[in-house]
């Protein structure tokens, strides 16, 4: 199991019981070429020092009471990118898969993938379903790896899935609802995000949880991906903690 520490930041300890934890974070990666550029390495380098990040995120989101962390890795259209960019995309995915169940149940994490992973080579589905098998039980953080996700693919997908049952007879027009649309959805499971975060200074969705995000926070940071840490996650929670959330309210 994770150790519980002790947050340290700008040299004082944050009274964290000060703060309102959000429930669900989630997280665009980005920033990890531009990292490996401004150190002369290879692109494939950032990604993999990018990889390391996400796992120190996890044991950082536990200990700060975050019980949903959903990372964006790789979008339906990552898959433009030059192919050795995303052979080596998808080795990173192996090497995380062949320990991630022994993870998993070590820590009590509950692991998830959302997208279209019929997209993905048989050996990754596999590994996926597996992992997703194994860890079902599992009462701690819930992690949730977004991989061959695409939100408007999401809901082409929840909508072809609903006219199915419509022509089924297993489900009515009228009793069509926003629930009943998000039970469709990939995240069907999950909470809406409370607080999204992108670091690497970009300031857009990039086609992410367009549907989930209506109410979320969104944090933008300068910070590289590869250099985010958990100094930069309380920043953003401290960030939440300043907005008026009143979800189209008064």
């Amino acid at each position: 199991m994770w150790k519980e520490t002790k947050v340290i930041y700008d040299t004082q300890e944050v009274q964290m019981e000060n703060l309102n934890i959000p429930q669900h974070v989630a997280i665009i990666l980005d920033g990890n070429g531009r990292w490996a550029k401004k150190r002369h390495l290879p692109r494939n380098m950032g990604h993999r020092q990018g990889s390391k990040v996400v796992e120190q995120i996890i044991e950082d989101a536990h200990d700060l009471g975050i019980k949903y962390l959903t990372v964006y890795a790789f979008s339906t259209e990552n898959w433009k990118r030059p192919q050795d960019e995303v052979n080596a995309l998808m080795k990173l995915l192996r090497d995380y898969l062949k320990t991630c169940i022994k993870r998993a149940n070590k820590n009590n994490m509950k692991d998830r993938v959302i997208g279209d992973i019929t997209g993905l080579s048989e050996d990754l589905q596999e590994k996926i379903v597996e992992l997703e098998k194994a860890s079902k039980d599992n009462t701690g953080i819930n992690f949730t790896i977004a991989l061959n996700y695409g939100s408007r693919d999401e809901m082409v997908r929840a909508m072809r899935h609903m006219a199915e049952d419509l022509e089924n007879g297993n489900l009515l027009k009228d009793a069509i609802t926003e629930e009943v649309f998000k039970g469709y959805l990939d995240t069907k499971e999950l909470p809406d995000p409370d607080l999204m975060i992108r670091t690497s200074g970009e300031e857009r969705l990039s086609n992410f949880m367009l549907w989930q995000l209506a109410y979320t926070e969104f944090y933008f940071t300068d910070v590289l991906w590869p250099d985010f840490n958990k100094k930069e996650l309380i920043k953003a929670i401290e960030y939440y903690n300043g907005r008026d959330r009143r979800f189209g309210g008064i």
